[in-house]
């Protein structure tokens, strides 16, 4: 059985001991990213459970996700006064404008092979991490930022945009015809991530309208309508297909109780960025870390279901890496603005159970699934997760809940 949190205990938040730890694992997991991750010939490369690079021929190829995501974290790297990161950064940056980006039609491709893209549709997920990074590279100034912030938030203010909605829509062909009737929370959810730190990059207002928009859509509307089982699946009408069966990555059946957690986090920041105007926001946060907490979670033996179906009981029962992450930074920020004892005792379980089950203590970096027994599934062949959820755990916690990462390092660095 966990601990209990003490009645007013002191924060591990405030604890110096405590933030140093924090940073020491964002170290380790910096030192396992800096080995082998750098390809050559562009882009990065994926790893292998030891942390070994993957050989190209047993790749998928190199994801636009993966690219920006290394983008991203890297960025953060420099801020923190990493030696090296830049060099990171300028790799991804130079993949992303002379690999990833179609000079024909526009956009980013999906994922790239060695001779061109192996998937050359155009992915609001994709576009929505495209920001993130240009939004990234600018707070750390980065000399090309600016050239691919403004390329993309044209593409997704004329592409994906649907203004009638407040959302963006899904998916198109290489040369912008449409895919297919689909629409997802998921893509939206980075994207309002992304748009927020657009904000904070750029001070242009009209990111944070877009934001607020997609979070009044798929949580005020959508989630609430539906006792705070956020949705994940739409039709082009956004509304619900909770009969959705789609990639078990990306587009899973049902809910993902991660997700929950993800926009908790999430709504708290746009709350503050947002001059603390919008009382749903925090209200729709609370909702969603309880309801996560209530079905999501394992109270038997601990760590988040993948997913449910919809009367709340586990549909796909592994637990995976992410909404472990996605916990401790919801709780940290739920405890920043409330400082409900409820939030301190969550954000010390989550990482209880992520330090005990998923931190790989031989080889560095975290386990990404876990079996019904809870043991690594690496049989699977799935290697490392990528930076971005593991890192931005560790970091969250230790800056304000105002805003992102980068915005609280260019403004206020981390203090011990």
């Amino acid at each position: 059985m966990p601990l209990i949190t003490p009645p007013h205990a002191a924060k591990w938040v405030t604890r110096s001991t405590h933030r140093r730890w924090l940073l020491q694992q964002a170290d380790t997991l910096f030192t396992l990213f800096e080995r082998h991750s750098i390809d050559p010939s562009g882009g990065f490369f994926a790893l292998d459970d030891s942390g070994a690079a993957r050989p190209q021929a047993v790749q998928t190829g190199r994801g636009l996700h993966s690219t920006t995501r290394m983008v991203h974290c890297f960025s953060i790297a420099h801020l923190l006064g990493r030696p090296g990161a830049d060099a990171f950064v300028d790799h991804g940056m130079d993949y992303l404008w002379r690999g990833h980006r179609d000079t024909v039609h526009g956009g980013y491709y999906w994922s790239m092979g060695e001779h061109g893209p192996l998937d050359d549709t155009k992915q609001a997920y994709g576009h929505a991490f495209v920001l993130l990074a240009a939004s990234s590279a600018k707070v750390a100034g980065h000399p090309d930022a600016d050239r691919l912030l403004t390329d993309i938030s044209g593409l997704l203010a004329e592409k994906f945009w649907e203004e009638s909605h407040g959302a963006a829509a899904e998916q198109f062909t290489r040369d912008w015809r449409t895919y297919d009737g689909y629409r997802g929370q998921n893509a939206n959810m980075h994207l309002t991530e992304a748009l927020m730190a657009a904000f904070e990059a750029t001070t242009d207002s009209t990111y944070l309208r877009m934001a607020e928009r997609i979070a009044d859509l798929i949580v005020r509307r959508r989630a609430g309508e539906n006792g705070w089982r956020l949705p994940e699946h739409f039709g082009t009408d956004w509304q619900v297909d909770r009969e959705y069966d789609g990639n078990r990555t990306f587009r899973p059946y049902g809910t993902t109780p991660g997700h929950w957690l993800e926009w908790s986090r999430l709504l708290v920041q746009l709350w503050e960025l947002g001059g603390r105007t919008r009382e749903w926001l925090p209200h729709a946060a609370k909702a969603l870390f309880t309801q996560s907490i209530g079905e999501g979670w394992d109270h038997a033996r601990g760590g988040f279901y993948y997913t449910l179906d919809w009367t709340g009981a586990p549909h796909v029962p592994n637990r995976y890496f992410w909404p472990c992450c996605e916990g401790i930074g919801a709780a940290a920020v739920l405890n920043a603005i409330d400082g409900g004892e409820v939030y301190e005792d969550w954000y010390r379980r989550i990482w209880n159970f992520a330090t005990t089950h998923f931190i790989d203590r031989a080889n560095g970096g975290w386990f990404p699934q876990l079996d019904e027994n809870l043991r690594p599934a690496t049989a699977l062949g799935l290697g490392k997760p990528d930076l971005y959820h593991a890192l931005q755990c560790c970091l969250i916690p230790l800056l304000p809940a105002s805003g992102s990462i980068t915005a609280g390092l260019r403004h206020q660095g981390i203090v011990l």
